[in-house]
């Protein structure tokens, strides 16, 4: 697994209408040398009707969305916050990146990693007997906690679960490293053959 220092973990939450999906929550935090330094979240502006299922899921409500700033000035300031950072999400390569795209902030060339992939991968080690790879369910296994189905939660856990990631693998490496053979001591050679004396 690629192991970044600084990157920024975003989500976004949208309303989906006549198959147009409308983006009403932009959030992401910033890491630096694995600690959260910063956050942006933000609420769109949206004039078109909030499906109940999303108010349900999200907790977002029309108030919120009709007092919020309007999508390019959104888009305008996470394009500054993200800067030239490397960008990690989850599962965001089906749904976040194409709809930032669709929108005219193609942040593509910056996305480093996507940690869904990554616990795909281990679901059979670091995350054996998971139910499933939702995040949530993956951070709950990884006992982190969260709310989902809020974008700056959904972002904090996809960091938090990536850093897991990352000790779990400096983990792997410092147990695989072999330890250096004892020169000073005449009987370590012998060790292999204690086995031989054993009763």
């Amino acid at each position: 697994m690629k192991a970044l220092s600084n990157y920024i973990a975003f989500d976004l939450e949208f309303n989906t209408v006549k198959d147009v999906s409308h983006i009403i929550q932009v959030s992401a935090v910033k890491f630096c040398d694995h600690k959260e330094v910063d956050s942006f979240d933000t609420y769109v502006y949206s004039d078109v009707p909030l499906q109940s299922f999303i108010n349900g899921l999200t907790g977002i409500t029309a108030d919120k969305l009709r007092d919020a700033p309007h999508l390019e000035e959104v888009l305008a300031d996470f394009k500054t916050f993200v800067g030239d950072s490397s960008l990690i999400g989850y599962n965001a390569l089906k749904s976040d990146l194409p709809l930032l795209d669709s929108y005219g902030l193609d942040l593509s060339s910056q996305y480093a990693l996507d940690v869904f992939d990554e616990a795909y991968e281990r679901r059979s080690s670091d995350l054996n007997g998971i139910a499933n790879l939702k995040l949530h369910t993956v951070a709950k296994f990884l006992e982190i906690d969260g709310k989902s189905h809020d974008s700056l939660e959904d972002a904090r856990m996809t960091a938090l679960v990536y850093e897991r990631f990352l000790e779990f693998d400096d983990n792997k490496a410092f147990l695989t490293q072999q330890e250096p053979q004892d020169t000073t001591n005449p009987f370590a050679s012998l060790s292999g053959l204690s086995h031989f004396f054993d009763e």
